[in-house]
């Protein structure tokens, strides 16, 4: 299944070990080695990155969506948590 992750650009969920912000330190150091490797596929069209995906070849893909947006757009991990977490809104 694949599912967009902004301006058209579309990813593989399959093949999505984990999506997370790019804040932390070693998030940062993870990037900046794959632009050294040429492992980085940058789809945030010049926009701030918001979102680093990481895929399970290597490459590391930046996305200018929140990582809560992605989450929502791949399909939840346990769609019955979500369900029961809506419930009780």
């Amino acid at each position: 299944m694949v599912a967009n992750i902004g301006f058209g650009n579309l990813v593989n969920t399959g093949r999505v070990l984990a999506i997370v912000r790019p804040d932390a330190a070693p998030v940062k150091r993870m990037v900046s080695r794959a632009k050294a490797d040429n492992t980085v596929i940058d789809a945030t069209q010049g926009r701030k990155t918001k979102s680093v995906i990481i895929m399970d070849e290597g490459h590391v893909i930046l996305s200018a969506l929140q990582p809560e947006t992605l989450n929502k757009r791949f399909g939840s991990i346990n769609p019955e948590k979500d369900e029961l977490e809506e419930q009780d809104e």
